[in-house]
């Protein structure tokens, strides 16, 4: 193992500890879990599984991107406006550490945290597996390529509020922010394309917002260019947040 490798596994050991360490980790994945749960499985309506009469889990899909718009910057907003307020950050940046090392392993320590918090839904899915009129009755493929979808989302949450905490001192601050652009880039571009005076490049718009890629891949299908998009949205927030963490040399 090189240096680097072992210097960034470290760093990252040390993220993902920090989270674990306080209750914000277990917070974060108990209220996810409850909240499905509850809409699923308890509160009467159009998402409970129960009452809908089909074995599907679509209704999870459609309010997880809700529930992680919240969670998912509650968990990011601490990683630089803490180290920030705390006066660390310079402390951190004086380290054996490269820029895109720290940003790389506070980035990697949100996304296993998400990781968390979706592995135990995986009981919804056998559940539902179960619960059909036929065992299996269940459409495999489209649960899974959803689950996908849904990590591939949380990741640029994840990108998107660490750049949003990198642009503050302010946890409250870079909440804040965190929802606004996750909220943008989920629906945001959706409903700009339907703008008439935009019609002619509506469709342009509206590739360009996370939910058209989400539910393309909520079909089942892996197509490439949904792939390469959520890796580009996610490399550009990792970008602009190096960037705004070199600007302090500047």
């Amino acid at each position: 193992m090189s240096i680097k490798l072992y210097i960034m596994l470290q760093l990252l050991r040390k993220e993902i500890s920090s989270f674990f360490s306080s209750l914000i980790g277990y917070i974060v994945i108990v209220v996810f879990l409850l909240a499905t749960a509850m809409f699923l499985w308890v509160f009467p309506g159009e998402f409970n599984i129960l009452d809908n009469g089909y074995a599907t889990l679509d209704p999870l899909f459609i309010l997880a991107p809700w529930v992680f718009l919240f969670l998912v910057p509650a968990v990011t907003m601490r990683l630089f406006a803490d180290e920030k307020k705390s006066g660390t950050i310079e402390l951190l940046f004086t380290k054996p550490f490269t820029d895109l090392q720290i940003i790389l392993a506070k980035y990697l320590s949100g996304l296993v945290l998400v990781l968390f918090s979706l592995i135990p839904t995986f009981i919804y899915y056998i559940s539902v597996y179960l619960l059909g009129s036929e065992v299996g009755n269940l459409d495999v493929g489209g649960t899974w390529g959803s689950y996908i979808g849904l990590f591939f989302l949380a990741a640029i949450y994840v990108a998107i509020g660490l750049f949003s905490s990198s642009l503050a001192e302010n946890q409250i601050i870079a909440f804040l922010i965190g929802v606004i652009l996750s909220f943008f880039f989920y629906i945001g571009f959706e409903s700009i394309s339907s703008l008439s005076f935009l019609e002619g490049i509506s469709e342009t718009i509206l590739n360009l917002g996370i939910n058209e890629h989400y539910k393309s891949m909520s079909r089942g299908v892996l197509d490439i260019r949904d792939i390469v998009y959520f890796i580009s949205v996610i490399i550009l927030f990792l970008f602009t947040t190096k960037t705004v963490l070199e600007s302090r040399k500047w």
